[in-house]
């Protein structure tokens, strides 16, 4: 399962990033997953949870946005999705596309602090 180390790299990066922005902590952390990157969404929530104890994520929650798969078609200028398993032929022209503009995606695009106390 390799969400696990996917999971521990997410945590000891938002810990990093919480650490720079002076945080004790972190209340949850939000991914964006592409529908190609090849991670189980519900595989890497339980990584997670494994993964944060003992940090100072121990108490974060995991937000994955999760991104579809699309390609371009340079001959009739159509964006498509492109599913699962992917299919790279244009709905529209019935040609091939050689361009996948999103779907591969896996990057932190939030870390939210723990509220400080009033």
């Amino acid at each position: 399962m390799h969400e696990l180390s996917i999971a521990s790299a997410i945590v000891e990066q938002a810990a990093e990033i919480a650490r720079a922005d002076g945080a004790d902590g972190v209340s949850s952390v939000t991914v964006r997953v592409g529908e190609l990157a090849g991670v189980v969404p519900d595989a890497l929530h339980f990584a997670f949870e494994v993964a944060r104890d003992g940090t100072a994520l121990a108490g974060a929650r995991l937000i994955v946005e999760q991104v579809p798969a699309v390609a371009w078609c340079g001959g009739c200028a159509e964006e498509f999705a492109v599913g699962m398993p992917p299919f790279f032929w244009c709905p529209r022209c019935d040609r091939p596309s050689q361009e996948l503009r999103g779907g591969r995606e896996l990057e932190i695009t939030e870390v939210a602090p723990v509220p400080a106390p009033a």
